[in-house]
């Protein structure tokens, strides 16, 4: 074993919960820096906070009508998680529908 990290590795593991992010953007992506796997660790980041203050937000205001928005966002990220997974394992550069194009650009230093 040559002890190399493939870019595929870096991008899938990105997906895998943020402890995967951390897995990935600490200890795979220094070895192998390359553009398949900062695509994905930014697009991953970009749905890991967007979750985290969906998650906050829903919370505060967790009333009724809210509720059930909660859930239909809930859905929207699990389903981007999905293709962003997807998209990892076939190594493409596809970003994330609506979403993607502005991780790239508010991440761009990953």
């Amino acid at each position: 074993m040559s002890g190399e990290t493939s870019p595929k590795t870096v991008a899938v593991v990105s997906y895998i919960t943020f402890i995967g992010w951390l897995i990935s953007y600490l200890f795979l992506y220094p070895r192998q820096k390359d553009a398949l796997g900062a695509f994905h660790l930014r697009q991953s980041l970009g749905l890991y906070i967007c979750g985290f203050v969906l998650t906050l937000l829903n919370r505060s205001f967790a009333s009724g009508m809210m509720w059930g928005v909660g859930n239909i966002v809930g859905v929207i990220l699990f389903v981007f998680w999905l293709i962003g997974l997807i998209n990892a394992i076939n190594g493409q550069h596809k970003p994330l529908p609506l979403v993607g194009e502005y991780f790239q650009r508010w991440f761009r230093s990953l």
